[in-house]
């Protein structure tokens, strides 16, 4: 068909007759969508005007398809153009084309839109986005009346790029559409509106055979054409930039001058804002750059996002700088105050050093008729053993025996006097805790033959009832010394200040094993503790004593609890109270447990 067209305008160009052959020839480029005879005929009364108008000049149609349109622009084998509006914009933007008049009352057409067919069968879809996952039939991707208008409509109607039909492209002319439609190639098909009613006044299509998709209400201006688009502005005559604007301006002239021919009239450019729309929405043709973001597109588009963005990272870097600058500022501080508060724990254990070692020297002075009577025993032996050996000597009975003897009685209260100096210097002097597996029972044993004369002279009795096979405790035997006198002292305190009498003045000392510790428990006949002692009975400087310090017992848990024990007083137990502490077992203290 196109080489049909070619071969028209060819022989009819080779046929001129001589008065022919003196007038320049003018080639005007036609889009054919129906095929070159249609085009031909559709705009053989135009070209009739423009001949009998401007008889100096032949004007000669071309019949193309847009391949061979564009093709025939860019060769410069062209003077003027009549195609659609979409193909005249990329023409345009591409080979520099001007519109010069835009066509009217074209038939039923005055504007140009597309309308969508399907077989008027069930299941048919009626509205555009019910074509999604249908087969869709198009003259050509690439047409704008034939494909690219309902194109607009399907992205509007919420169809992206996924959900868009399958196109079957069927190429030109566009009557193929309905071939396809009735050979079930496709499941509806786009055709320029006013054709299927053109179609059907032939008897090239039944009446009612097909239904139109998404159809739009009829309009004044084009009341008999169905349609499922919005409308654009009709065919525009461009020149190409090539032709000689003398020339161009006779030609526009002529063609506002002619009247209404076969239905075909010019009217003045038509604006083409619409259409220009349309490309920039799906981004093809002049468009196209609009797919390859930049980053200027994205700061074009997206400046006040971008400038929000930039604001929140300007506040975030300022807020960090901020966050930064504070955090340094609470960690001095911070630092500061650990190094104050390690001052003051240090300045704090010095002084509770300081009043230990008080409290000990007055333990001390208490203990001293003790130390004194103990003293004195072996004093007094030492002396004996040398008045003995002495007479033994004047009466001449000494013999070497006798004298070794002696000498040994006398070396043996000596070194019982040392021990006693040994143990009440070591009581006297500060030193650090030096714990070690010790025999509890032999503990409690030492410190009551400590205490005992000191008992006896109070006419106090001492009872000791140990559980037998106790496991070895941690500890160090100089504090729990301390600790088991500073009890048995209180005890005694308790019952000859509280009037006990004497029969009844006894202090019973037991021991047994726990779970994982042992138990010593000191129970006296005194008069018990109220409620309010027991409550602050441990605490430093608190009294019952007219003369005490209040340190003894709070100095008594302060050693229990650098072993790892409890120290506790239990005053319900009538009659007179009992203190209990707990020591670990040494073969369940982890090796490096620190005291």
């Amino acid at each position: 068909m196109w080489a049909l067209g070619m071969a028209l305008a060819l022989g009819a160009s080779s046929a001129r007759s001589d008065a022919a052959a003196e007038r320049p020839e003018v080639r005007i480029g036609v889009l054919a969508y129906r095929g070159a005879e249609r085009a031909l005929d559709e705009f053989s009364p135009t070209l009739a005007h423009l001949n009998r108008a401007l008889p100096q000049r032949r004007f000669v149609p071309v019949p193309l398809d847009p391949a061979a349109l564009a093709a025939a622009v860019a060769g410069r084998r062209l003077d003027f153009v009549i195609t659609n509006p979409g193909d005249h914009l990329q023409l345009a933007a591409e080979f520099g084309l001007t519109r010069l008049a835009t066509l009217e009352g074209r038939g039923c057409a005055a504007t140009v839109a597309s309308t969508v067919i399907a077989p008027a069968r069930p299941g048919h879809p009626v509205r555009l986005d019910q074509l999604q996952g249908r087969r869709l039939a198009v003259v050509s991707a690439e047409a704008f009346g034939g494909w690219r208008v309902i194109w607009r409509e399907l992205q509007q109607a919420g169809l992206g790029p996924k959900q868009l039909p399958a196109l079957l492209e069927t190429g030109y002319p566009m009557t193929r559409i309905v071939d396809a439609l009735r050979d079930g190639k496709a499941d509806a098909g786009v055709l320029r509106s006013c054709l299927l009613e053109e179609l059907v006044a032939q008897g090239q299509v039944l009446p009612g055979e097909f239904i139109v998709v998404g159809e739009r209400k009829a309009t004044s201006s084009d009341p008999s054409c169905r349609r499922s688009s919005r409308a654009y502005p009709d065919w525009p005559f461009a020149r190409l930039p090539h032709t000689a604007p003398e020339l161009a301006k006779r030609v526009t002239a002529q063609l506002l001058a002619m009247g209404p021919a076969q239905g075909q009239g010019w009217t003045a450019a038509q604006d083409d804002a619409e259409v220009q729309a349309l490309f920039r929405e799906l981004r093809i043709g002049p468009y196209e750059y609009l797919n390859r973001t930049t980053l200027r597109d994205l700061a074009r588009d997206y400046w006040g996002l971008l400038a929000i963005l930039a604001l929140g990272l300007l506040w975030w870097l300022v807020h960090a700088a901020r966050v930064e600058r504070l955090v340094r500022r609470r960690t001095q501080e911070l630092t500061l105050a650990l190094r104050a508060r390690e001052a003051a724990e240090r300045e704090a254990r010095r002084h509770r050093e300081e009043r230990d070692q008080f409290a000990r020297l007055g333990m001390l002075g208490e203990m001293a008729s003790n130390i004194a009577h103990e003293f004195n025993q072996p004093l007094a032996a030492i002396a004996n053993y040398a008045g003995g050996i002495q007479r033994a000597l004047d009466q001449g009975r000494a013999g070497p025996d006798f004298i070794r003897s002696g000498a040994q009685g006398i070396a043996e209260q000596a070194e019982r006097a040392a021990a006693i100096i040994r143990r009440i210097r070591g009581y006297v002097r500060r030193r650090g805790m030096q714990p070690a597996p010790q025999d509890l029972n032999a503990l409690v044993a030492a410190a009551a033959r400590q205490f005992e004369p000191l008992a006896r002279l109070c006419g106090v009795r001492l009872d000791l009832a140990l559980q037998t096979g106790l496991p070895p405790v941690l500890a160090d035997a100089m504090d729990i010394e301390q600790l088991l006198i500073q009890l048995l002292q209180n005890a005694t305190d308790a019952m000859t200040q509280g009037a006990t009498p004497a029969a009844r003045r006894r202090i019973e000392i037991t021991t047994r094993r726990l779970e994982g510790a042992a138990e010593v428990a000191v129970h006296d006949q005194g008069p018990g503790l109220s409620a309010e002692v027991e409550g602050r009975l441990f605490d430093a400087f608190f009294t019952t004593k007219p003369q005490g310090l209040g340190l003894g017992l709070s100095i008594c848990r302060t050693i229990v609890e650098r072993h790892g024990g409890r120290l506790w007083a239990d005053g319900a137990e009538p009659p007179g109270a009992t203190f209990r502490f707990t020591l670990p077992l040494a073969e369940e203290t982890r090796p490096g447990t620190s005291s």
